[in-house]
């Protein structure tokens, strides 16, 4: 098995424990916000004010949860680039 063989295998697997721990990063987040919009309703003496500080707050975690993981798969697609072009590049070895 070959080095760039090798390293697809990793890639592969980092990037699927990535996306299962996103999803469930996610999934925590979500509910927490749905806990927090009952929270919001039921207590009559938050301000408007103090709600849309709230809600803003909530925007802006999932907001930058979406764009962390953009980077993330952008740099997991320039890795799998470069390991298929240093595939394509490396020399083919031949049984003697």
């Amino acid at each position: 098995m070959e080095y760039t063989d090798i390293s697809k295998q990793v890639i592969d697997f980092q990037k699927m424990s990535f996306s299962n721990w996103y999803n469930a990063l996610s999934m925590v987040q979500d509910q927490t916000t749905s806990a927090m919009d009952i929270v919001l309703d039921q207590s009559t003496w938050v301000p408007e004010e103090g709600r849309k500080a709230v809600q803003g707050w909530l925007n802006a975690c999932q907001e930058e949860r979406d764009r962390f993981k953009s980077y993330v798969d952008d740099s997991f697609s320039s890795m799998e680039k470069y390991l298929a072009k240093s595939k394509k590049a490396a020399p083919v070895k031949t049984a003697k």
